[in-house]
C-alpha cells in the first residue's frame, strides 16, 4: 500500500521531525510513505474574513494540484467522523481490500481547509474537537496509522 501525507506547512521543531523519522521507519515494513509538505501562507494578526478565504483558497489550490486522481483522499477536518483506532485500523483494512492501494491523507494549514479540498475527499476524519498544530498531528496521524497496521496484522502494540 502506497501512504502520502500532504501537509500545508513544513515542520520546524526537531522534536516533530524526529518522531516523523520514527514513524516513517516503523511504518517501512507495511507501506511505502511519502510526505508532501506544501508551502503556507503567512496569516496577518487581524485577518479578517476575506484574507482568511483568499489564503485558504491559495493552500486548497496547492493541495489540490498535489492529490493523484488514482489516490483515495482523506482529509482531517475537526467536522470530520470521529474513529477509534481498531475502527481507524478497520478502514484502511477495508480500502486495501477494495482495491484502493494509495491512501493521500491531508492536513491543512492553521486555518483549516478550502471547501474545494473538503468536496474532493472521499472521506474526513477528526481527531478530537480540539485543535492540534499542524506539526503535532503529523506525528498523531503517523502513530494512529502505524498502530493501524498492528491491529491489522495482529501484532501486539501498546494500549
Amino acid at each position: 500500500m502506497k501512504l502520502t501525507l500532504l501537509c500545508v506547512g513544513r515542520i520546524k521543531e526537531t522534536y516533530f521531525s524526529d518522531a516523523v523519522a520514527e514513524y516513517r521507519k516503523r511504518l517501512s515494513r507495511y507501506a511505502k510513505l511519502e510526505i508532501v509538505e506544501l508551502a503556507d501562507e503567512k496569516t496577518p494578526d487581524g485577518a479578517g474574513a476575506a484574507i482568511r478565504r483568499q489564503i485558504l483558497e491559495k493552500e486548497g489550490e496547492r493541495i489540490l494540484k498535489a492529490i493523484r486522481e488514482d489516490s483515495c483522499v482523506i482529509a482531517l477536518a475537526i467536522e470530520g467522523e470521529k474513529l477509534s483506532s481498531e475502527q481507524f485500523a478497520d478502514f484502511i483494512g477495508r480500502r486495501a481490500l477494495q482495491g484502493d492501494s494509495h491512501l493521500t491523507f491531508i492536513i491543512g494549514g492553521s486555518l483549516g481547509l478550502d471547501a474545494r479540498v473538503l468536496a474532493r475527499a472521499d472521506y474526513r476524519f477528526s481527531f478530537s474537537d480540539m485543535t492540534f498544530p499542524h506539526q503535532m498531528m503529523r506525528v498523531i496521524l503517523l502513530e494512529q496509522i502505524y498502530r493501524g497496521f498492528r491491529i491489522l496484522n495482529h501484532e501486539p502494540y501498546h494500549k
